[in-house]
């Protein structure tokens, strides 16, 4: 974890579903924008779409 926030279910989630299933560190959801080159409104619209479809990571 980059900035040390407490982590949600959610941002654990897209971490892995994005970066690496196996991870054991993650970023929260600020910080995984910023690494991916994305913004956080559009992350969350992942996690919804992934949810959508069933994946167990946001369940």
């Amino acid at each position: 974890m980059k900035c040390g926030r407490t982590l949600t279910f959610d941002e654990i989630g897209i971490h892995k579903k994005m970066i690496n299933r196996g991870a054991t560190e993650f970023f929260c959801l600020t910080c995984l924008a910023e690494s991916i080159g994305s913004t956080e409104e559009r992350l969350r619209e992942r996690i919804e779409h992934f949810r959508k479809q069933g994946c167990l990571l946001f369940q």
